[in-house]
């Protein structure tokens, strides 16, 4: 959406806030997980500026499970997504990142081999 903005300000005590700017009317908003529309979103108007809201978006502790929970935001008429926040919880994603930089590692051990036979033969 064109002159349609939100900014991350803060997470703090289970509520993600965010300041939404736009040059129109407030546009409708939604906050989807998997597909899901999350309720208890709000936007209220900001006293002393024209064309700016306060956005809260509570963070249900039952859609936080083991794994990575990204939450977006979205322009409900535009279907445009705003903004996101991603939250990360258990031990599973400290093995993953660990197998995927053992992997990188792999494959660069691997590419250093071929350039230096690649080096040999061209010399």
């Amino acid at each position: 959406m064109d002159g349609v903005s939100l900014t991350k300000t803060r997470i703090r005590g289970g509520v993600w806030e965010g300041v939404l700017k736009a040059d129109v009317d407030q546009p409708g908003l939604e906050v989807r997980l998997n597909d899901a529309v999350l309720p208890g979103l709000t936007v209220t108007a900001l006293p002393d500026a024209t064309g700016q809201w306060l956005v809260k978006v509570p963070i249900p502790a039952a859609v936080l499970t083991e794994g990575v929970q990204t939450f977006l935001i979205r322009a409900r008429a535009a279907g445009e997504t705003l903004a996101h926040f991603t939250i990360i919880t258990g031990v599973a994603m400290e093995d993953d990142l660990r197998a995927e930089i053992d992997l990188l590692r792999a494959e660069l051990d691997m590419l250093k081999r071929a350039f230096r036979r690649h080096c040999v033969e061209t010399t």
